[in-house]
């Protein structure tokens, strides 16, 4: 059998942009709110619920770092890891009664178009380009060597976007006084909310089932396996995620002449570098009937 143990979480030294990102986030979401009420504007406060979403997103990430140095108890061998992807699922179904509420103001804003302070709507969203730009730049070296560092990277990446939106919106009402920009451009962060919760969502429920996490190719894994020099067999193979950010995988190799220490440990190292697996478990074999042997799913 061969082990690996190893915890890929936040890079060390990532921590304070995490804190700094999640205070800076936090401050506006509060600010943003008090004036989308004030001026009257739903896109400042659907923008304000998107905000708050990747609030959330960078708390998860920050927090699945924490909880994979954990350490294991009798009852839980895993540790906590699996709470990350629980928290994204409850996350994701928050978010969609959030759209809901949202969608509902700006519909009767739409059929009934109010005055609107656009200067503020302009200014206010125009803090939140500097703040979520000012978010980026703390993990613009780190993503493109940490996959979660990046996931925080292009939340805040598409909050400057959307907050940048909203500005024009409120530019084009102090201009032209046409207040039902306003709904229109909710309607438009709405959709924006609604493509990344979906994501979201569904990567959340497959990842609780035990699913192959999207970016492993399971087809390729198991050609790699089976390409491997006195490897004659490859059967029983599951990958899956132990938490938001570290993947495992069991499989069982028949080797025919046996094997030696070292070939497990190279072999568990290729993984982890080809394929961001950093927990596996072999079972070596030196013969398989495949008459007796019955697998448990479908293409094991």
């Amino acid at each position: 059998m061969g082990h690996n143990h190893s915890i890929s979480g936040v890079r060390e030294g990532y921590h304070r942009a995490f804190a700094i990102g999640i205070a800076l986030n936090v401050i506006f979401v509060g600010v943003e709110t008090i004036y989308g009420l004030l001026a009257g504007s739903s896109a400042l406060l659907a923008d304000a619920g998107h905000n708050a979403s990747d609030v959330l997103s960078l708390i998860f990430a920050w927090t699945a770092s924490w909880l994979a140095g954990k350490q294991t108890r009798q009852k839980y061998t895993y540790g906590y890891r699996r709470s990350t992807i629980l928290a994204s699922l409850l996350n994701a179904l928050l978010l969609f009664a959030a759209v809901i509420l949202i969608g509902r103001e700006a519909f009767f804003k739409l059929l009934h178009p109010q005055p609107i302070a656009g200067d503020i709507v302009m200014i206010v969203a125009g803090i939140g380009v500097f703040i979520n730009t000012a978010t980026v730049l703390l993990f613009f070296r780190g993503q493109k060597e940490d996959l979660n560092i990046r996931g925080a990277f292009l939340h805040m990446a598409a909050d400057a976007a959307v907050s940048l939106g909203v500005v024009i919106a409120g530019l084009v009402i102090a201009k032209t006084g046409y207040y039902i920009i306003d709904p229109i451009v909710t309607f438009l962060i709405i959709a924006i909310i609604l493509w990344s919760t979906w994501r979201l969502f569904t990567e959340s429920v497959n990842l609780a089932l035990d699913a192959v996490p999207r970016d492993i190719d399971l087809k390729e894994v198991r050609a790699f396996l089976e390409a491997q020099p006195g490897v004659e067999n490859v059967h029983d193979l599951h990958i899956w995620a132990m938490s938001t950010t570290q993947n495992a995988l069991t499989a069982h190799l028949v080797m025919p002449d046996g094997y030696k220490d070292d070939f497990l440990f190279q072999l568990r190292d290729e993984l982890r570098r080809k394929f961001n697996i950093g927990h596996v478990t072999f079972q070596v074999e030196k013969h398989f009937d495949d008459k007796k042997y019955l697998p448990d799913c479908g293409d094991c």
